[in-house]
């Protein structure tokens, strides 16, 4: 693990009770709707613990129901938003509180018996959770993995809290991965993961291979982005598999 300098503790109270055994995760201890992260023991790296969130309720009033003209596509619409509304934060209990208002958004029950997605509230309740505190992964401008955590492998991050089977773990990652499939879904992806300052970029590629993805600014150099998650990926995926045991 790599730090810029000594971090405390810090815990926030969300709206919806998460699954105790997230406390297996290192650096990770909940307790009913409250979880609290030591940086110290939680992160491969956090170098830059700094972020760019906009107002919750601001993008959702303002800019869930944009809809795509001739002239203007959802990305450019959510890049101005962003442009617009943007604000520095350096409190990551800030940010938790906004990507679980995202997470809620995006993996909400409704979707549970949906013909073709096949999803069990379990598993929306665990992306919701892993998703909530991947916002805390960080990519600089320039394609550095400068904050890097457990739930930056959410697949297997959720398979140590839930005990998942590898093939249940693929089949959350794919849940994940499925605004790549549906446009409505990719569309309600783009505009939300405004309000974490950027847009949701995914780390595996042909397939569902367990690499999870990142909400990046945009212009963020994606090659590097890429050469430097697969320089590092396995070490990282066998350490967060390994809290499991």
């Amino acid at each position: 693990m790599t730090t810029a300098t000594a971090h405390r503790t810090f815990s926030v109270e969300l709206p919806e009770t998460f699954t105790e055994t997230w406390n297996r995760i290192d650096g990770i201890t909940v307790t009913d709707r409250t979880i609290s992260i030591n940086p110290s023991q939680y992160f491969f790296r956090y170098e830059n613990p700094s972020w760019l969130l906009v107002d919750w309720d601001l993008v959702h009033t303002g800019l869930l129901d944009a809809a795509e003209t001739s002239e203007q596509a959802i990305e450019q619409r959510a890049l101005e938003f962003v442009q617009a509304h943007g604000r520095p934060t350096d409190d990551p209990a800030k940010v938790l509180e906004t990507a679980y208002e995202v997470a809620a958004y995006l993996f909400r029950d409704e979707y549970v018996g949906i013909g073709g997605l096949d999803v069990t509230a379990r598993e929306t309740k665990a992306l919701r959770e892993a998703t909530t505190i991947m916002a805390l992964n960080r990519v600089e401008q320039d394609g550095h993995l400068s904050n890097v955590g457990p739930c930056w492998f959410f697949p297997v991050a959720t398979s140590v809290v839930y005990g998942f089977t590898e093939d249940e773990g693929r089949k959350v990652d794919e849940l994940y991965h499925g605004g790549w499939f549906n446009e409505t879904r990719r569309r309600e992806s783009v505009l939300a993961h405004a309000a974490l300052g950027g847009r949701l970029v995914h780390g595996c590629q042909a397939s569902a291979d367990m690499m999870g993805g990142c909400v990046l600014a945009y212009g963020t150099d994606l090659e590097q982005f890429r050469t430097e998650l697969s320089e590092m990926k396995n070490d990282w995926m066998d350490r967060v598999a390994a809290m499991g045991r």
